[in-house]
């Protein structure tokens, strides 16, 4: 079995952060730990706002000191951030990837590198994208940043596919292992699908699934898309196969949303597709 230390928001009600990632790494098999960066009763875009708070600096610190006390960083084999409720909070994720690389020198960090901005409505603390930028690109193995984030980790806007790839490949140029672009939005090949990119040194691959009209569009999917790639890919998967089955199984968790007619991603209807995804669209080698 493998272990994923996932460190990112939590919403009581609702699916981001740990709230989206959790469930559907565990479905997958893998054993699951979370640590939260903020509590909030509800994800950031409800008109109505939200209450909760962010978890107070040395918080993570702690949390990992009593992991190592209880000896158990050897077995973890990858860690996942997302949300960070303040820069800070990210220096002390790579305090803590670095006490776990020390304990267990085959394990991974997955850096979700997101940023606010107002195209999609996120919000982030002051710093939190420097931290991400400067200190956390260097560090992570895996890299998961949406069309926006990419542009800013590389400082340049994107309008096609192969400014896209070009980009993704200054991360791998970086030290980075492997790139999923969660989303091209505008840069997308075919503008009527959601597309997704994947950057190795090995090649490049790219994939999509239907868009489906929400009156809302739910949140929190890119938190899914991260958790999944890495569950597939901790499962023993390489990286197109992890990549298609996470596209699969987000497919079929955005189908079932939009059935339901809901705001929040219907994670417990779809789960089936975590473990076994029917896989109708195969990644395509790009040239």
């Amino acid at each position: 079995m493998k272990r994923i230390l996932s460190i990112q928001s939590h919403v009581v009600f609702g699916c981001a952060g740990n709230s989206a990632a959790v469930f559907p790494m565990r479905r997958l098999g893998m054993e699951v730990w979370p640590i939260n960066t903020v509590q909030f009763s509800n994800h950031t875009q409800y008109a109505a706002g939200w209450q909760g708070m962010a978890m107070p600096a040395g918080h993570i610190s702690a949390l990992c000191e009593g992991l190592s006390n209880i000896e158990v960083l050897a077995h973890c084999d990858a860690v996942l951030s997302g949300y960070l409720g303040s820069a800070e909070q990210g220096d002390e994720i790579l305090t803590v990837v670095a006490a776990v690389k020390a304990a267990n020198p085959a394990a991974i960090y997955f850096c979700d590198p997101v940023m606010g901005h107002p195209e999609k409505g996120c919000i982030v603390a002051p710093g939190v994208t420097r931290f991400l930028t400067e200190k956390a690109l260097p560090v992570a193995d895996i890299m998961a940043p949406n069309l926006l984030e990419l542009e800013t980790l590389c400082d340049v806007h994107l309008t096609d596919l192969a400014q896209t790839r070009a980009a993704a490949h200054q991360l791998l140029a970086r030290g980075v292992k492997m790139v999923l672009v969660k989303h091209l939005g505008r840069a997308a090949r075919e503008p009527g699908r959601f597309e997704m990119l994947l950057a190795t040194p090995e090649g490049d691959y790219l994939i999509d699934r239907p868009l489906y009209e929400f009156a809302r569009q739910p949140v929190g999917v890119g938190d899914l898309i991260s958790a999944l790639m890495l569950a597939n890919l901790q499962a023993g998967y390489d990286a197109v196969s992890a990549f298609e089955r996470t596209n699969a199984a987000v497919d079929a968790v955005l189908l079932h949303t939009w059935q339901a007619d809901a705001y929040e991603l219907q994670l417990i209807a779809a789960q089936e597709a975590f473990a076994a995804p029917l896989i109708k669209a195969r990644a395509e080698r790009l040239a």
